[in-house]
């Protein structure tokens, strides 16, 4: 399995894009999130919404899903194709009537499924999108009152959505077997909706191993050296998942 982070940064980024990622398998090629910068960021890596076989999305803030209504569009006039859209169950409805209505809608056109084949996926089982690649959606608290699903790919490989600190969860996944983890970060302390590097260093320095860091603000430069064992995920170079 090989991803690519078409974006590394977090909702207010300017230089290294929202945060989404391409993975790429044998059999798959799967875009996880679409946020408002996505469409550039993916026309600028050489990419284009028609190779793709599908999108997972982990929640509906706009950096997350602000590039759907573009990438429904260029699918339906410019490559006559539905976008397939992996997403929980409990998010379809509200991604639709509180974010894609306004925009997507014309005439008859005025359903979620008039634009993507919905695939609904269900939290906390091992859901297989291609022969070589599985997901499962983990619920993992973001804002109060509003659902948001980390992934952990072919049992081992953890992306986290937005996500505020949980390290009982992180220790859970490791036993488990994972041994990689991409993990969004807020850079500056308090973390209030996300985990804060000063809060990942205080995990194990054999988890901080397997952590990756992503999601980050553009003051990232500033951290280089400052992250303990954890690595910082570089936009646009790919990488290995064995």
């Amino acid at each position: 399995m090989k991803i690519t982070m078409i974006g590394t940064g977090n909702a207010f980024a300017k230089a290294y894009y929202n945060n989404n990622a391409l993975v790429e398998t044998d059999h798959m090629k799967l875009l996880i999130d679409c946020g408002i910068t996505l469409p550039y960021a993916l026309y600028q890596a050489g990419r284009s919404f028609d190779e793709l076989d599908g999108v997972l999305i982990s929640h509906i803030h706009a950096d997350h899903i602000g590039g759907l209504e573009e990438l429904a569009f260029q699918m339906m006039f410019k490559y006559r194709n539905k976008p397939v859209l992996y997403i929980a169950e409990s998010l379809i409805e509200p991604l639709w009537s509180k974010s894609l209505q306004g925009g997507l809608t014309q005439g008859e056109l005025d359903r979620i499924d008039c634009f993507f084949e919905v695939v609904p996926l269900q939290p906390n089982e091992d859901i297989q999108l291609a022969k070589d690649l599985t997901v499962r959606l983990i619920k993992t608290d973001h804002i109060p009152g509003k659902d948001s699903f980390s992934f952990v790919f072919n049992h081992h490989f953890f992306y986290s959505a937005d996500m505020i600190f949980n390290p009982d969860l992180l220790l859970e996944l490791e036993a488990a077997g994972v041994h990689t983890f991409y993990h969004d970060c807020q850079l500056e302390s308090p973390g209030a909706v996300h985990a804060s590097l000063e809060q990942l260093l205080t995990l194990p320095a054999e988890l901080q191993r397997k952590i990756k860091l992503m999601h980050y603000g553009d003051t990232i430069g500033n951290y280089i050296g400052k992250t303990g064992e954890m690595t910082i995920v570089e936009q646009g170079k790919p990488s290995i998942i064995e």
